[in-house]
């Protein structure tokens, strides 16, 4: 039988390297761990930010939405092409980091380069994280920001009947979780919902979820981990809300079409697949794409492979079909 590292698409084996210069190595990941491991991530961003020129195709404004009743603002950043005119459509964009890392900064490149590529603008979300900031603070704060593009669009130039939600990995199941509630208090409307690798099952009881312990990727125990930051001592039990673990929303029913994409080598890819048949299920259109040899955050780590440019393609022609 293989071993994790056999089974990987050559070209996507460099990107394990930087889950090991991270120190994803530590499989719990919990206090003193998060805090290093978010350190890391700002070196990492400093160097990328001094070596790799700024895209002056794409420009990008720093603004304040709203918070929840009770909450700070939530920080957002938005890019727009700068040769763009007319009202925009707009991708809401959720950054990923298991629900305890991550930030705006971190997602610049992956924004730009969505927002020059498909000819629109793009909001991205500087949501709080857990653990220091529980359920539902993350998805509150994704719905307050998603409400203030809404409620801003004629001052922003952007066209409110074309609003799109998406993430990668947590940010994808906040991106879903945040589908949900649009939905369950009436709005914003919301045109399409893309979903990479998304992270939306809290229980962990699929086989894909089981298969990859302790590898060198996010991992069982790194999952584990960061639906107990958010949810507590609840996770995987009863009463956890769809809203937290959109796998658990037993109604799929009037949410915006899809694209799911996942890897074959991701823990998440048995949730996703079976989300994806449920949204079908449910009337919902849906597109789902599984990558061979692929792990969780494939395309990040190795954006010029095959595999990457591949899935970016796809994001880019769903997202000019759904803004029409």
């Amino acid at each position: 039988m293989l071993t994790f590292e056999e089974r990987i698409d050559p070209e996507l084996l460099p990107g394990l390297e930087v889950y090991r210069l991270l120190g994803f190595t530590e499989q719990r990941l919990e206090g003193e761990v998060i805090q290093a491991i978010r350190a890391k991530l700002a070196e990492f961003r400093e160097l990328a930010g001094s070596t790799l020129p700024p895209n002056d195709r794409v420009a990008r404004t720093d603004h304040l939405a709203p918070g929840p009743e009770g909450a700070p603002d939530v920080p957002v950043r938005l890019y727009r092409p700068v040769d763009a005119s007319g009202p925009l459509p707009c991708l809401v964009w959720i950054h990923g980091g298991g629900m305890i890392l991550g930030t705006i900064d971190a997602d610049d490149f992956t924004c730009d380069a969505l927002s020059e590529a498909v000819g629109c603008a793009v909001v991205s979300v500087g949501y709080r994280l857990a653990p220091e900031h529980p359920h539902p603070a993350p998805v509150e704060d994704c719905f307050a920001a998603l409400r203030w593009v809404a409620a801003s669009a004629a001052e922003l130039g952007l066209d409110p009947a074309r609003i799109a939600v998406g993430g990668g990995s947590a940010g994808a199941g906040l991106a879903a979780a945040t589908a949900l509630l649009t939905r369950d208090r009436s709005g914003p409307g919301l045109v399409f919902q893309l979903l990479v690798y998304p992270m939306l099952d809290d229980r962990n009881v699929t086989p894909s979820s089981r298969e990859f312990a302790g590898v060198m990727s996010w991992s069982r125990e790194h999952n584990l981990s960061g639906w107990s930051a958010l949810l507590g001592d609840g996770a995987g039990g009863e009463g956890v809300s769809e809203y937290a673990a959109p796998a658990r929303a037993t109604d799929l029913s009037g949410l915006p079409p899809a694209l799911i994409q996942v890897g074959e080598l991701d823990l998440f890819r048995d949730e996703d697949i079976e989300y994806a048949a449920r949204l079908l299920q449910a009337g919902v259109a849906t597109e789902l794409e599984v990558y061979p040899g692929a792990y969780h955050g494939f395309d990040a780590l190795n954006p010029e492979s095959g595999a990457a440019q591949r899935a970016f393609a796809t994001r880019v022609r769903a997202l000019r079909r759904a803004f029409g």
